[in-house]
């Protein structure tokens, strides 16, 4: 049995010629422009880090050769696993679509540099055209009333905001002093537009109940500045 056993860990896929590797790579370096341009499609405007986007395509290079390298020995592949576990990201993730390209770009990786072409050319091909169609879809439709004025007028306030949309403001934060009060609304960008319609604005009739701070109007989405 540990003869078995020893005879496991020693076995080995045997060495690739410089033709495969160079195959292997270059299929790869191909798949990691695709994930190039898909990031910058998707991600195009504050929120794009060209720095994150090259990070993707040196990634996808990177897991190709250290599969390239594991092979089929099982050592090698559990001193990888061991040596990896140690390494550690502090990096924040600014959108949530980061992690989709980190994972998309190992799994082609693994993918290439195990030699299995099919399945990395048709999973480039189809993770790209979802992210081409559905990677520039924004969440623009909410809209934050932001109101600081005198606490002799909070009830006013909330009865104005409340009454003007018709009930479908939410209240999401409401701070207090002892002479101040600040409000955070949050309301659909539809509300806004049809308030828009009205002959009085949402501005002119907050101002005119007096002792008004300040009035902002905050379009809310996913981007993040960088």
């Amino acid at each position: 049995m540990r003869e078995e056993l020893f005879e496991l860990f020693e076995a080995s896929g045997g060495e690739l010629s410089l033709e495969v590797i160079a195959l292997r790579l270059a299929v790869a370096s191909v798949i990691a422009c695709f994930v190039y341009v898909s990031y910058f499609i998707s991600h195009a405007g504050s929120i794009y880090s060209k720095k994150f986007n090259i990070s993707l395509v040196a990634l996808t290079l990177i897991t190709t050769t250290v599969m390239i390298v594991i092979g089929n020995n099982l050592a090698l592949s559990l001193g990888m696993v061991g040596a990896l576990s140690i390494v550690r990201f502090r990096t924040a993730i600014k959108d949530s679509r980061d992690t989709i390209y980190i994972f998309w770009v190992i799994v082609e990786g693994i993918c290439c540099g195990a030699g299995d072409y099919r399945v990395a050319v048709a999973g480039c091909v189809f993770i790209f055209a979802a992210l081409f169609l559905f990677g520039r879809i924004k969440n623009d439709n909410r809209v934050l009333l932001i109101i600081r004025a005198s606490r002799t007028n909070e009830d006013r306030i909330e009865a104005l905001i409340f009454q003007r949309f018709r009930r479908m403001a939410t209240l999401r934060i409401k701070n207090t002093t002892e002479t101040a009060v600040e409000f955070i609304f949050e309301v659909s960008k539809k509300m806004i537009d049809r308030d828009r319609k009205s002959s009085l604005s949402i501005t002119d009739a907050v101002y005119a109940i007096g002792n008004i701070e300040y009035f902002n109007i905050v379009m809310q989405n996913d981007d993040i500045s960088s």
